[in-house]
């Protein structure tokens, strides 16, 4: 098709369009950019769980809903909750946060039975559902998806300090462990529909490409920590 003035080719328009493609492609596949209340199934909602009695812990590492539905298959996880900390800035949202200036991160609320499984234990999820050595998970890289332990005691505090120091030292990573270590100084819910996420919605593209996969890879590594039946 030839140029004509004042115009664009087909050729051209469709070449242009064709080298967009992979920003596009990186884009759908952000944990930022999918999420909407209207989503592509109706939530599932389920009458509220007896937490009395149960423990809770706190971490982040990368996108809340990967690692909310990893926890949540570990057998003691009663229930796991998307949220933000880490930062100063009140009443964050997710689009505050999305910002990268909050100085808070994605990162979920545990509550779990101790007599099944201990907060160590709970730590060697955490190291073994990610790579600590990035500042987020891919695709999702930023300060709002920084890997942190958030301790609530000398104790926790204690665990997390030796947990770090044992996988810098294992030898599995090339370069340092960056998980910051931090006392909880509050948790935020996340926005309802973020709740589980990749339960709810196994049609967005995100949690087809990106969230399950991981969850796999991590049942694969830890298949005596697992519920029966996940």
């Amino acid at each position: 098709m030839a140029w004509l003035p004042g115009k664009l080719s087909l050729k051209f328009i469709l070449m242009k369009i064709l080298a967009l493609l992979p920003l596009f492609a990186i884009l759908l596949l952000s944990c930022n950019s999918e999420a909407s209340p209207a989503q592509d199934t109706a939530l599932k909602t389920e009458a509220p769980k007896d937490l009395s009695g149960l423990q809770k812990a706190y971490f982040a590492s990368g996108c809340f809903w990967c690692v909310e539905a990893i926890f949540e298959s570990v057998n003691g996880v009663e229930e796991a909750i998307s949220g933000y900390a880490g930062g100063n800035t009140d009443d964050p949202t997710y689009e505050s946060i999305g910002t990268g200036r909050t100085g808070h991160a994605e990162s979920v609320e545990l509550y779990y039975d101790p007599a099944i499984v201990s907060f160590s234990m709970l730590v060697d999820v955490f190291y073994g559902s990610q790579n600590p050595t990035t500042t987020g998970q891919a695709p999702d890289f930023g300060s709002q998806y920084r890997s942190i332990i958030f301790y609530q005691n000398e104790e926790e505090q204690a665990i997390a300090e030796q947990k770090k120091a044992e996988v810098n030292a294992s030898g599995e990573y090339e370069e340092d462990v960056i998980t910051e270590i931090l006392p909880l100084k509050k948790f935020y819910n996340a926005e309802d529909y973020h709740q589980d996420y990749e339960r709810n919605n196994p049609n967005n593209p995100y949690v087809r490409n990106v969230s399950v996969p991981r969850l796999n890879s991590f049942k694969a590594s830890f298949p005596q920590l697992l519920k029966e039946g996940h």
